[in-house]
């Protein structure tokens, strides 16, 4: 559930207080979300959940009708979409009020009610998918084919009798709804140590500054330019983390151990299978992506050379790889940041530039960091009635800027899906998901390459730009065969504690930046850098940010080749929202993510900024 509601970047922003000029709450509250626009109070909150509670007992009914005839099946499935449709709603506005501060246990409370309501809800439903299978698809088919108002529900019919063989009895289907809230425990546990448990140390660095080394602190301080004080926040961050390895390796085993042992109940033969089934995705796009990026180590190895050559750093160490290739003295506060990314998407045409400055003059974000704040950034899109939410933690800086265009991208994507679908088609599936973010990361970043004002401007971006597809071309296909490193291993009948997690991170890891060859050093201590990944609670989530990054790639390369034609294969793709399979809706745009021919694009993309970089060094020298 969390995994469709929520885009979650890895990165987090620095900051601890708001920024000065916003300690007056009326100057500060266009950057606080609106959250009365989905409910005007707490009391109306809680009286739609009651009475939410009301109608989901009433879903009984219509047990043993969806074989009677078209009328029938479209009453129970308007009856049930509709539900959902406002539970996506109550949900939304109890998790994002707990995401402004963790600390709040009645915040705590709510979202736990919220989360409560889609286990009932899974418990009311449970009995749905049985007795449709048990009706067959002929008669469904015949159903759909003969009233006009079940075309919302054809997509989904059709992928519930896709699923058929991995579809249990009507009482097992109803035995594990009443553990879908249970299944939402790790991750729980997991953000409740990671966010507000553990107590982060306090650290001076050389600027004499006393500095808080928790996750944004960790996030900003480790690229510093100063080497030393990179290395102490290392240092500091990772010692403190791995006092708690031991449970933090618990919590994930009992992730992992639960999602193994659902995906054999179904009947599947392993998590993998079970994860690219459930959105059609060919075994190809997996394991071409993991193949295509390991025999592209070499070009990240280059990488790493490259910014040691540039950090004038003669033998690379893991805590040199965030610090920016050269310094950019320049600010990007939240009101820069929104005309800049509007000039940068003008390449998307008129309508987009329009309907972003709309959307983003209005209260849908809570920008800036705060003591107790969730960490990181993610977009929102599950209120369909309303708008998307955005939660960021701006800084300022140009990460923030990049961020600011990922999250958005996530935004204009689910108002391009509501343009054209019915709820019932407008969730897009996550493979498809983190296209336009990073589509939207790299247009900004060619727009800031365009518009750099000196060569070391031009270099920064392109430095960033390269930064990009490290973190998320080779970083997120590392993340994902550690993952499937750790599900494989279960499924053998192997124990997992933290040590045995931290070895297994370790050895991916070094292989990945060529620690046995010299090319970055990879300490002992940062071998539990695992630990601060919440990505490893979604099930295969992260190798889908690989895969987008590189879709993303080929649309961007179609919108500069084509034009207005490629522009619009590009909105077509947003538009489609979740009325076909992904690969199939990537298909249609012009990309196979089966074969090797994007990946490869990706790396010659970024072996052409490295060319162009270092031309631009050697001209430098030379002058």
């Amino acid at each position: 559930m969390r995994r469709i509601l929520f885009s979650l970047l890895t990165a987090v922003s620095l900051c601890n207080a708001f920024p000065a000029f916003a300690q007056n709450n009326d100057s500060f509250e266009p950057y606080v979300w609106d959250l009365t626009e989905l409910y005007p109070s707490l009391e109306s909150w809680e009286a739609e959940r009651q009475r939410l509670l009301t109608k989901i007992n009433t879903i009984e009914d219509f047990r043993g009708t969806l074989g009677n005839d078209a009328d029938s099946l479209h009453a129970a499935y308007r009856y049930v979409s509709d539900i959902y449709r406002e539970l996506l709603r109550v949900y939304s506005y109890a998790s994002m009020e707990q995401d402004e501060d963790l600390r709040v246990t009645n915040a705590q409370e709510r979202n736990q009610l919220g989360e409560g309501l889609f286990a009932r809800f899974s418990e009311a439903t449970a009995w749905m998918d049985p007795e449709l299978l048990a009706v067959g698809a002929v008669k469904i088919n015949s159903f759909i084919a003969d009233n006009e108002d079940l075309a919302p529900f054809a997509f989904m019919l059709e992928d519930t009798i896709r699923q058929d063989e991995h579809t249990l009895s009507d009482e097992t289907e109803q035995a594990l709804s009443y553990f879908s809230q249970s299944f939402d425990a790790p991750s729980n546990i997991y953000s409740l140590i990671a966010n507000s448990d553990i107590p982060f140390p306090t650290v001076t660095m050389s600027t004499g500054d006393e500095a808080m080394i928790n996750s944004q602190g960790y996030s900003f301080w480790r690229g510093s330019e100063n080497r030393e004080d990179r290395k102490l926040a290392f240092d500091s961050y990772w010692n403190k983390w791995a006092e708690y390895n031991s449970s933090v390796g618990m919590v994930l085993n009992s992730h992992i151990q639960m999602q193994v042992a659902l995906a054999k109940a179904r009947k599947y033969d392993n998590v993998l299978e079970r994860e690219l089934f459930s959105d059609n995705l060919p075994p190809a796009v997996y394991h071409t992506l993991v193949e295509e990026v390991n025999k592209a180590l070499p070009t990240l190895h280059r990488y790493f050379k490259l910014r040691g050559r540039m950090l004038g750093v003669e033998q690379m160490n893991y805590y040199d790889i965030y610090p920016p290739l050269v310094s950019l003295d320049k600010v990007f506060d939240i009101e820069t940041t929104k005309e800049i990314t509007l000039d940068a998407m003008a390449i998307l045409g008129e309508d987009w530039v329009s309907m972003q400055r709309e959307a983003i003059a209005q209260r849908w974000m809570h920008v800036y960091p705060q003591q107790g704040k969730r960490s990181g950034a993610y977009m929102n899109g599950s209120s369909y009635d309303v708008h998307p939410y955005l939660l960021l933690n701006h800084n300022d800086d140009y990460d923030s800027l990049s961020t600011f265009a990922h999250e958005w991208g996530h935004a204009m994507h689910t108002l391009y899906a509501k343009q054209e679908q019915p709820f019932e088609t407008a969730d897009y599936a996550t493979f498809t998901a983190e296209i336009p973010s990073t589509s939207l990361e790299l247009i900004l970043e060619q727009y800031m390459v365009e518009n750099a004002e000196s060569v070391d401007e031009k270099i920064f971006y392109l430095g960033q730009g390269l930064e990009s597809l490290r973190g998320t071309f080779f970083r997120q296909t590392m993340f994902a065969e550690f993952e499937l490193a750790l599900y494989e291993a279960v499924e053998r009948g192997e124990a997992l504690s933290g040590a045995r997690i931290t070895e297994i991170y370790g050895d991916i890891l070094r292989r990945y930046h060529g620690h046995d060859e010299g090319v970055v050093l990879i300490d002992d201590l940062y071998t539990n850098e695992w630990m601060f990944v919440p990505h490893f609670y979604y099930n295969m989530y992260v190798f889908q940010y690989s895969t987008s990054i590189t879709a993303g790639t080929a649309l961007y390369a179609k919108i500069v080749e084509e034009g207005e034609a490629g522009v619009d294969n590009y909105k077509n793709l947003l538009r489609a929202g979740g009325s076909d399979y992904p690969y199939e809706i990537l298909r249609a745009a012009g990309v196979d993510m089966a074969t090797p021919e994007p990946y490869r694009a990706v790396v010659d993309r970024m072996n052409a900024i490295m060319d162009e970089m270092e031309a631009l060094l050697d001209q430098q020298a030379v002058n």
